[in-house]
């Protein structure tokens, strides 16, 4: 039962990530969350992340930006090594609480910070603030849409680009989480688990690019703010449930 949970939860997640970027990780996580040790549920989310980010990107790799995501690897790096160093795993209410608290950041008027992944230092910046948040609530799509706000590239390019970044911002979710595991600790699912995975979170990604075709780039951004806002606001009375449970 849990297994089929979580294997519908990725085509889900695969599916709406493929139209809203953002929304389908935030999913995802939360299910991984409901069902799975915390540092299981990053190093789960980030394999898995890894493949649909990794094939959107590549499904739209004549959009890639790839002078933004260069700069952006750069940020990944330097804050990959830094979270590194601090040995720390979210408790299972303080991850909801992020998990509900990090869809808000939607709702920052990006265009009046006047941040533009186009520009270097910019990429570099929104590399290192969005894997350190991702490292750290699982998550961070919220924040760096925040740096695409005045990026006037198109919808398809912004899709693909987000995509390309993510690879780096997952991976580093892997080696942090996953290299304390391998001396025994935690519990992963089993191979199965990623072998039937694997091939639904690419059916998600194809089905979702398929979506993003019949939407306009003002539909692509107006739903992507409600969607994610309504599963963080979901993750808050679990967070809450959590800690007077």
């Amino acid at each position: 039962m849990t297994a089929a949970f979580l294997l519908l939860a990725v085509l889900a997640s695969a599916t709406l990530s493929g139209v809203f970027g953002m929304a389908g990780g935030l999913l995802l996580m939360g299910a991984l969350a409901f069902t799975l040790p915390v540092a299981a549920a990053f190093v789960v989310h980030g394999l898995l992340q890894l493949v649909s980010n990794g094939w959107r990107a590549w499904l739209h790799r004549a959009h890639v930006k790839w002078a933004i995501v260069a700069r952006y690897a750069v940020g990944t790096a330097i804050a990959g090594g830094a979270v590194a160093l601090v040995s720390f795993v979210p408790s299972r209410p303080l991850l909801f609480l992020l998990l509900g608290l990090v869809p808000l950041l939607a709702w920052v008027p990006g265009d009046r910070l006047r941040l533009d992944a186009r520009r270097p230092e910019h990429a570099v910046a929104s590399g290192f603030l969005v894997t350190a948040l991702n490292l750290l609530a699982g998550v961070a799509g919220p924040l760096l849409d925040i740096f695409f706000v005045r990026t006037a590239i198109g919808r398809h390019a912004i899709v693909a680009t987000k995509a390309a970044t993510q690879v780096f911002a997952h991976l580093a979710k892997v080696v942090v989480y996953g290299l304390p595991m391998l001396g025994g600790g935690g519990a992963l699912p089993s191979p199965w688990f990623f072998a039937a995975a694997v091939p639904l979170s690419m059916l998600g990604t194809a089905l979702g690019g398929r979506l993003l075709e019949r939407i306009t780039d003002r539909s692509f951004l107006r739903w992507t703010r409600w969607i994610v806002t309504a599963i963080g606001a979901g993750y808050l009375v679990q967070a809450a449930r959590l800690a007077v449970g």
